[in-house]
């Protein structure tokens, strides 16, 4: 039998050498050395990996573009509303999805979830990180019976394949792509010619069985997907899944899709019993309060092409220390500090010997700019001690010289607002034109500075 042949490179450079060395001789780069294959023993090649028949073999000659026909194929409706929102509209047949996510997160649950309750199709969930066992006291604690989900506890992928062969999944799912070990590379699992070959594999195996293959991926300490950049070019597309663990909410966002746009995003609440999806967000992440409270304004926001009210809350006291504090939660501290800055330079407030305290309720990160007006109104309602009503929203982006700038989709906004019951939305004097104010129950009031909101206001 022949030996396969590897040779390292620099993922730098490029540089080629026999053995690993630390720094690479051609750039002076450490630790930039990965081993890869040169050279494969195709009799190696377990028989579960040829999936190739005498059609597929057909499909690799060169046709012309007028030659080829177009075949619309219908897509896989996941039982999950937002997975199908996000995937943009489904799943794809032959399609890889990768998803990647903090530890923790709910990457697994999520999948187990989708895949308990889908009960019309056979699906294999391939497991490398956790046993059987542990798999099933999770499928126990979110409670639902699933007779056509398989379950397979390998790290390799001859076995992998083999036990596809015997089972013919109508979806795969791998849990986690950093713990497959292929026959062709002899490195450990999770290093980075493993994590490539062993998608480029799973990649062959979808396009060729016409059969999804849905791939669960770790990520770095810096937040980038663990293994080489080329396993985010090989998939079809990339998820995101994001969210703080010591809040409920979890956001999926899109990062790649070749089959649906990238501005789509699904939300989802921790529970118990695994991941509850959230199809109306906006009264989830608005406090009612039993009383009315200064420093507190609703802001309408945009997460991708999604619209959202969300709750923006500022507190402004007397700096005790002699240099005063800026404190963000879920918003940017320089455009915190710019703000301040505008409101002390055009309105007259004195913020610099005031410690300011801004959060965005929920856990959410925002950053979208509409969201501008409405921390200034919870600045300035928590700097006046006088509470803002609970049925206004805002929506606006302040400039330097304190006027309010035009937002984009303020259609949708408006929409959102007046669908939560909203009895009054400031938004811009620009966006004004051409909006037909008859289609909408809520009273819009359009302003162009800062001291045109705190008159009708304060």
């Amino acid at each position: 039998m022949a030996k396969i042949k590897s040779a390292f490179f620099c993922q730098q450079c490029g540089y080629e050498t026999p053995k690993w060395t630390g720094k690479c001789p051609s750039c002076g780069s450490w630790n930039s050395f990965v081993e890869e294959v040169v050279q494969r023993d195709e009799k190696t090649k377990p028989d579960a990996l040829n999936w190739d028949d005498g059609e597929s073999k057909e499909k690799r000659k060169a046709h012309k573009l007028d030659e080829v026909i177009h075949v619309q194929q219908a897509r896989m409706m996941a039982p999950d509303p937002e997975l199908n929102r996000v995937l943009g509209g489904g799943m794809v047949p032959g399609s890889v999805i990768l998803v990647a996510g903090d530890p923790g997160i709910g990457k697994s649950t999520l999948f187990l979830q989708c895949a308990l309750q889908w009960n019309t199709i056979t699906i294999l969930y391939v497991s490398g990180e956790e046993s059987a066992q542990q798999i099933k006291l999770r499928a126990d604690r979110i409670g639902i019976k699933n007779n056509n989900l398989y379950l397979l506890t390998a790290t390799d992928t001859a076995t992998l394949f083999n036990e596809v062969k015997k089972v013919r999944p109508q979806l795969l799912i791998i849990d986690s792509i950093q713990t497959l070990e292929s026959p062709y590379v002899e490195s450990a699992a999770g290093s980075v010619s493993q994590v490539r070959e062993c998608a480029a594999e799973l990649q062959r195996f979808a396009k060729s069985t016409n059969i999804p293959v849905c791939i669960i991926g770790h990520i770095t300490k810096d937040g980038a997907i663990a293994g080489p950049k080329v396993l985010e070019h090989m998939v079809d597309t990339v998820l995101q899944f994001e969210g703080d663990r010591h809040y409920a909410y979890r956001i999926l966002r899109t990062l790649k899709n070749r089959f649906g746009s990238t501005a789509e995003l699904g939300i989802y609440e921790m529970v118990a019993q695994g991941m509850r999806a959230v199809t109306n967000p906006s009264e989830i992440l608005l406090s009612q309060h039993d009383e009315p409270l200064s420093g507190i304004a609703i802001a309408a926001t945009m997460e991708a092409s999604r619209p959202l009210m969300i709750e923006v809350q500022a507190l402004v006291t007397q700096a005790v220390y002699g240099t005063p504090q800026r404190t963000v939660s879920g918003f940017d501290l320089r455009r915190l500090q710019l703000l301040l800055a505008v409101l002390e330079k055009r309105g007259g407030f004195h913020f610099g010997a005031k410690d300011v305290f801004v959060n965005i309720a929920g856990g959410l990160k925002i950053e979208d700019p509409s969201i501008e007006l409405a921390v200034v109104c919870a600045l300035l309602s928590s700097y006046e001690d006088k509470t803002l009503p609970s049925n206004i929203c805002l929506v606006g982006e302040i400039g330097l010289s304190g006027e309010i700038r035009a937002i984009n989709r303020i259609d949708q906004r408006i929409a959102e607002a007046d669908k939560l019951g909203m009895d009054v939305i400031f938004i811009p004097k620009a966006n004004a034109k051409g909006l037909d104010t008859k289609n909408y129950k809520i009273q819009i009031k359009t302003v162009n500075k800062v001291e045109d909101v705190y008159k009708m206001l304060f």
